[in-house]
């Protein structure tokens, strides 16, 4: 009995080259979605930081220097300013911490010392922060992201004034 030699068809090379490709385009679209969701998520994550950590920072500030009296908010120059008194060796000093030109900015200086708004020192970009004294020791600080999306925190100073 005589074997005879198999016949080749061309699907019989066609089809692995095109499964090939099915899975290579599929791969691709997975890697081209990942690589979207991991950027999106990176702007979200920005956008949050840009609100929350000028907020964060005058949260802690206010923490750090919570004695009686010591911290409100006045007014420099049309810019609303935290203030935040403190006695080194019987001299006072004052850090005023406040939006200016959208940087959030922090300068400390003695007691009776000029200041204009352009001087303190930039501590990190904030698009637009309000700041408001909602009684004695009580504020609230409001602050907005490059889409206008805006956020609030409300503290409270544990020390009476």
């Amino acid at each position: 009995m005589k074997i005879s030699p198999k016949r080749q068809h061309s699907i019989d090379l066609i089809f692995p080259i095109a499964l090939f490709f099915v899975f290579a385009a599929s791969a691709l679209m997975v890697l081209i979605l990942a690589a979207d969701l991991y950027s999106s998520a990176g702007k979200q994550q920005q956008k949050k930081e840009e609100i929350y950590t000028p907020l964060s920072y005058l949260s802690e500030k206010i923490r750090q220097n919570d004695t009686g009296g010591a911290i409100r908010i006045i007014r420099l120059e049309d810019t609303d300013c935290l203030s935040i008194a403190a006695d080194y060796d019987g001299t006072v000093y004052y850090t005023y911490i406040y939006a200016f030109e959208n940087m959030l900015k922090e300068l400390f200086v003695p007691e009776h010392a000029d200041v204009s708004p352009g001087s303190g020192t930039d501590l990190m970009p904030v698009q637009d922060l309000q700041m408001e004294e909602l009684s004695p020791g009580l504020f609230r600080f409001t602050a907005a992201d490059s889409d206008h999306q805006q956020v609030s925190v409300i503290i409270a100073q544990r020390s009476q004034p």
